[in-house]
């Protein structure tokens, strides 16, 4: 048995994990992982949201081979960049939604986020405005594990580390099922949530704010969409007070929502798309921050007079984390991906909403191949679960014993399989999660 000792898990219940122990991964087929005992599983979050063309597809094997080949690995300072590098970051601005721009490679998302905010605070520092620092992001969401990005992230977990940093803002959650007042309409509760988002802008001063970051829909706060028109509502808000709107697409990026980009989905008009994850479906680490033409003509500007822009990753841009990602667009493009995404949606919501005829399920939401579901501990009045029940750990363990890997949530169970996964997979997917949910659901009555 391989001896995991020395190993300090990330975002694990170290408690729980001294019980069960570790599983060590080793081969994979698919959408399916196997340990180091033989067991199989069938892994319904795609990794961590990114393995999307599954574990093994060959052209992605090929793609690496020939790049180590050809260029292993070298830096993009300095003036100097790998061919694989120019190409991906011309496919980027390709596929994006802007007609020009430049794009900035990092090594994650957590990253490009940082990234990006240093960018803003280089920028307004170019241009004179010393004082517009601030950036507004949403309770509840997820942009990243750096000391910047986790200042934005919008989880109470972050106070362990003394953070967020002060300057680091969170607007109200557009959540409408948990947040919504009685008897409030969705229509009357996104206006509500742009109508908060800018008292506090005003109340903060609008001459403060750098940039507001948000994901089209929340992945790691639990796979929340936003409300009905949110986004239609908030963004001339935040055009009439000149904040840069940044698509944080990490996860909803390349078709997690049914479309190249969640931004389409929501009729999202970004300045600056964050990219990760699905980019290289998981081969290799890869983080992109993709900059629209009027940002672009800003930042070239400033950098002019700055003589550069001071920032950059040893490891940022790296050939074979290109060529992978260049793959990996390929496939999901050409090999039509996007469109089982599509095809498999009404059944996998379909899926996921038929669970919420279950005692504890208070709500399925989701979309494209997204889902969660929320347990309570009362439907009618959405109490929650006592926290030390530990719901979404125990349906996560007890599903893993049976050969599913789903991630808990809090109290909640996401479900994001890959992009290649077939009817019959989700629906062997959802039988191994009922029989889950009864077993767990029974011990608790």
């Amino acid at each position: 048995m391989t001896n995991t000792s020395h190993i300090l898990h990330g975002f694990t219940d170290l408690k729980n994990l001294d019980t069960h122990g570790a599983i060590v991964l080793n081969k994979a087929e698919g959408i399916y992982v196997y340990d180091d005992k033989g067991k199989k599983y069938l892994d319904a979050n795609s990794g961590l949201w990114n393995s999307v063309v599954g574990f093994d597809h060959p052209k992605m094997i090929e793609a690496a081979k020939i790049q180590y080949e050809k260029f292993s690995g070298y830096h993009s300072f300095f003036g100097r960049i790998s061919e694989p590098a120019v190409l991906l970051a011309d496919k980027l601005i390709e596929i994006s939604p802007f007609n020009d721009g430049k794009v900035f490679f990092t090594n994650s998302g957590s990253e490009a986020n940082d990234t990006c905010v240093k960018l803003l605070w280089f920028l307004n520092r170019r241009k004179g405005f010393k004082k517009r620092t601030k950036i507004i992001t949403r309770l509840n969401s997820y942009h990243g594990v750096t000391v910047v990005s986790s200042s934005m992230t919008g989880k109470p977990y972050n106070s362990e580390f003394g953070l967020p940093l002060d300057g680091f803002v969170h607007a109200p959650c557009p959540h409408y099922w948990k947040n919504s007042n009685e008897n409030e309409s969705e229509e009357d509760f996104s206006k509500r949530m742009a109508y908060e988002l800018e008292e506090l802008i005003k109340k903060e001063n609008p001459d403060t704010i750098a940039g507001f970051f948000a994901e089209p829909v929340m992945g790691a706060g639990g796979v929340i969409p936003p409300s009905q028109n949110y986004f239609e509502l908030i963004q001339p808000i935040l055009k009439k007070y000149n904040i840069p709107f940044i698509a944080d697409e990490v996860i909803c990026g390349f078709g997690r929502t049914g479309n190249l980009w969640g931004s389409e989905t929501y009729n999202i008009n970004p300045d600056i798309i964050i990219a990760s994850k699905c980019i290289t479906s998981g081969f290799f680490p890869l983080g992109a921050v993709i900059i629209g033409e009027r940002m672009t003509e800003e930042l070239m500007k400033a950098s002019y007079e700055a003589e550069e822009f001071p920032h950059g990753f040893t490891a940022g841009g790296h050939p074979v984390a290109c060529a992978l990602a260049l793959q990996a667009i390929d496939i999901i493009i050409n090999e039509k991906l996007i469109e089982n995404v599509r095809s498999l949606e009404p059944l996998f919501m379909g899926g996921l909403k038929a669970f919420e005829d279950m005692e504890f399920i208070g709500e399925a939401r989701g979309i494209g191949l997204m889902g969660a579901l929320e347990m309570v501990q009362d439907k009618k009045t959405k109490q929650p679960f006592d926290s030390s029940l530990n719901m979404g750990e125990q349906v996560a363990n007890k599903a893993i014993e049976k050969g599913l890997i789903c991630r808990p949530l809090g109290p909640s169970i996401v479900l994001c399989p890959p992009f290649i996964t077939t009817p019959e997979e989700i629906d062997t997917m959802y039988s191994i999660l009922k029989e889950t949910l009864k077993e767990v659901f029974n011990n608790i009555r």
